[in-house]
């Protein structure tokens, strides 16, 4: 008896294509001289500003053709910031790739070519729930630009939080070999269905001997929906946010073990309010999916059709002027949509600074972008004409209370 994936292969591989990415950066070649005081002091800046030169910058990844038309999965990195995207089929044909849209949170980008008429071979994207551990599975990409490559694998472990690489972290871990170059490449099970998007690799020896990861199957469904649907990705809202329940959490709760989300903060009106959850609940599962942290939750959310989060109150973007600490920064109202435009865990309400022009007095005083302005002046500032107003009348001395991570900081100037 022989075994062998060469079937499966051959029915797959077709549909997993080759992605070039090239971005044009512009800037200016400036001679070391002009790092010279002794020089800057004789001729000024002006002389520093060098010549505008381009350099093009070019990335190599892979993606998946995820139906007969033309559509296409890849990772947010590996298109991220380029001017043109090349796709290159299996049978080595190539078409320039317009971007229907991309995620940096969930690392999931959309493409799409156009081949008229023309039907591509293509990988149907199964649940990702019904993947166990211990199922085999291929990665099949296009590592360090060698041509398409197969290896193959195990499932090693499912849900993997803790990863670091974006903020909706829900990953398949798998340790079939990817390499550079395997970066939106196609992870499938042995009935040659999608399971999952390969992201990344952890590797000590930054080689391929480590932990793949992959971007679970039905998350890139939903990418998918939002990009050639909605023609924008509306992210679901739950309005609820909460913690780990911890070993001593449970015990104190008089739970049988450490598992689920402990609501500590729901949004008034928000769709979790309205379904009847409050603080001290705690979320055990979601469709009968467990959730044991916050980021499994947020996956869980992401993957339901539910409303999105509301932008109440208006953000009134607004950079700040004049002759006070905040000079320079540009502040907004913050509302659950912004906060889950910026990646924020949790809605908290007030003014946040956004950025801050470099040189001006925000940069310098050290403000950083994430600041929430609670207070200037003994004023309280929960909205950005607040702020504007507390700010408006020159004064000897500052006095400025910001929330940074969770922590309340004093800043006092002049006076």
């Amino acid at each position: 008896m022989q075994l062998s994936f060469a079937p499966l292969v051959e029915a797959a591989a077709p549909a997993v294509v080759n992605i070039y990415s090239r971005r044009v950066v512009r800037s200016r070649a400036v001679s070391p001289l002009f790092n010279d005081p002794f020089f800057r002091r004789f001729f000024g800046d002006r002389f520093g500003l060098g010549l505008p030169r381009e350099r093009v910058q070019n990335s190599l990844g892979s993606g998946v053709i995820v139906d007969a038309g033309g559509t296409i999965v890849t990772n947010h990195h590996v298109i991220a910031g380029a001017d043109e995207i090349t796709v290159v089929l299996a049978d080595r044909r190539e078409f320039e790739a317009e971007l229907l849209g991309s995620d940096e949170r969930t690392d999931l980008a959309v493409l799409r070519i156009d081949l008229g008429d023309e039907k591509l071979a293509f990988l149907e994207l199964r649940d990702s729930d019904d993947v166990q551990v211990g199922d085999i599975v291929l990665a099949i990409g296009n590592p360090f630009g060698v041509g398409q490559t197969v290896t193959s694998g195990i499932v090693s472990a499912l849900a993997r939080t803790q990863i670091g690489i974006s903020d909706l972290n829900f990953f398949i871990q798998t340790d079939a070999a990817i390499n550079p170059g395997n970066s939106g490449g196609a992870l499938i099970g042995m009935d040659g269905g999608l399971i999952g998007i390969n992201t990344a690799i952890y590797s000590k020896s930054g080689g391929s001997l480590g932990i793949g990861f992959a971007v679970p199957s039905n998350m890139v469904r939903t990418m998918i929906a939002g990009f050639t649907t909605a023609g924008k990705l509306v992210r679901p809202w739950l309005g609820a946010w909460g913690q780990p329940v911890t070993a001593e959490i449970a015990q104190s709760m008089g739970l049988e073990r450490p598992a689920g989300v402990l609501i500590n903060d729901v949004y008034p009106g928000g769709p979790a309010a309205r379904a009847g959850i409050r603080v001290g609940d705690v979320v055990a599962s979601v469709n009968g999916r467990a959730v044991d942290d916050p980021k499994a939750l947020n996956f869980r959310i992401a993957t339901l059709p539910l409303v999105a989060p509301v932008e109440d109150p208006p953000r009134e973007v607004t950079e700040l002027g004049g002759r006070h600490p905040l000079s320079g920064a540009t502040v907004a109202n913050m509302s659950p949509a912004l906060a889950d435009e910026l990646g924020l865990s949790r809605f908290r309400p007030g003014v946040v600074i956004l950025g801050m022009r470099r040189g001006t007095p925000a940069a310098r005083l050290g403000f950083q972008p994430g600041d929430t302005v609670l207070s200037v002046n003994g004023d309280d500032v929960g909205t950005v004409t607040a702020l504007k107003r507390s700010v408006a009348s020159p004064a000897a001395r500052w006095q400025v209370i910001i929330e940074r991570d969770g922590e309340k900081l004093n800043l006092v100037i002049g006076g």
